[in-house]
């Protein structure tokens, strides 16, 4: 199928109050017009350098999305150009938003990312050291945190659905607390393949690549 009927059949099956984020890393930007085309706003990029030169491709009023590891010494090149950057994974980073984002009297936006798996391969703050970076990020001026994210370990429907439950009730209990500069909005969890499960066990934001644009 092509782009705009990957993306119609995906919004006849997303409840209205999913937010959408179509992954155009490694896609072009006549691919990303395309999306475009069809209304999408959203899109994710992993690479700070691709999404810099994207960036002055395309229209101006596309939400850019940070969603992969970032690296202290790259942020400085993104402030002031993505709306939300899904991966905050420690304090060492988060100051240094705090730094680049001071500089341009700017506030950036940002998800705190839940390495829910333990897994050796992904970046992510364990569950338990979640307290220790949300008290730094109450001291901050210049970094709201938007909500949680995490990209699950592979498996099957039985262990996609544990670890969403785990995310959801991380989620509702920092929802349920008041903090400075900490608010629970998005709950960015679900990929293509796992996307439904995640939307049934409380994600309001997914992370759509290859059901949108094809294998690479």
């Amino acid at each position: 199928m092509s782009i705009e009927e990957n993306i119609s059949e995906l919004k006849r099956r997303l409840p209205e109050d999913i937010n959408l984020i179509a992954v155009s890393k490694t896609k072009s930007a006549d691919m990303i017009k395309e999306a475009y085309n069809t209304g999408i706003r959203d899109f994710g990029e992993n690479k700070v350098q691709e999404l810099t030169d994207k960036i002055d491709k395309l229209p101006d009023d596309i939400n850019w999305h940070f969603i992969g590891h970032l690296q202290t010494n790259k942020v400085k090149y993104i402030v002031g150009k993505v709306s939300l950057i899904h991966s905050l994974d420690s304090v060492k980073l988060l100051k240094e938003i705090e730094k680049q984002y001071k500089k341009e009297n700017l506030t950036a936006d940002v998800l705190l990312e839940i390495n829910i798996g333990k897994e050796e391969s992904k970046s992510g703050i364990f569950a338990e050291d979640l307290d220790d970076i949300i008290s730094e990020c109450e001291m901050c001026e210049h970094v709201k945190v938007r909500g949680l994210m995490a990209i699950i370990p592979k498996g099957d429907e039985n262990s996609c659905r544990n670890y969403f439950r785990q995310m959801k009730s991380i989620w509702d209990t920092l929802n349920n607390k008041s903090y400075n500069n900490v608010s629970m909005e998005y709950l960015s969890m679900g990929m293509t393949t796992d996307y439904e499960l995640a939307i049934e066990e409380g994600s309001n934001m997914i992370r759509i690549g290859t059901g949108i644009f094809g294998l690479r």
